[in-house]
């Protein structure tokens, strides 16, 4: 009975181990660099980071804007606002609102959520 427990723990520690790397994975695969400087969109890490609707990503964005402010940083260097085309069908696109984040700002927004 311990020898299967001991067992269990350890294939849910492996498992774990292999779903952190694939994350891990996902969040690097998805930096892109402008002006020499690591950032990711935050529509790309909205589901990755576990949100499921734009709205309540935006509300974290803004705390962690807030948080940046609060420790004398400029927001504008870590959080930039831009627009963003994405296709909806037939071939039509449209814009909608994005930020682009630095690693500094993805921090802010594991802090936050904890």
């Amino acid at each position: 009975m311990l020898r299967e427990r001991f067992y269990n723990q350890e294939l849910l520690l492996l498992m774990k181990k292999e779903e952190i790397l694939a994350l891990f994975k996902s969040y690097e695969d998805a930096v892109c660099m402008i002006d020499e400087t690591e950032c990711w969109s935050a529509r790309d890490l909205q589901k990755l980071f576990g949100y499921s609707l734009w709205q309540n990503f935006t509300n974290v964005i803004a705390k962690a804007k807030e948080a940046c402010t609060n420790v004398g940083q400029d927001v504008i260097d870590h959080f930039i606002d831009v627009n963003k085309k994405v296709e909806v069908g037939s071939g039509a696109f449209r814009e909608i609102d994005d930020v682009m984040l630095t690693r500094y700002a993805c921090y802010y927004h594991k802090a936050i959520k904890q």
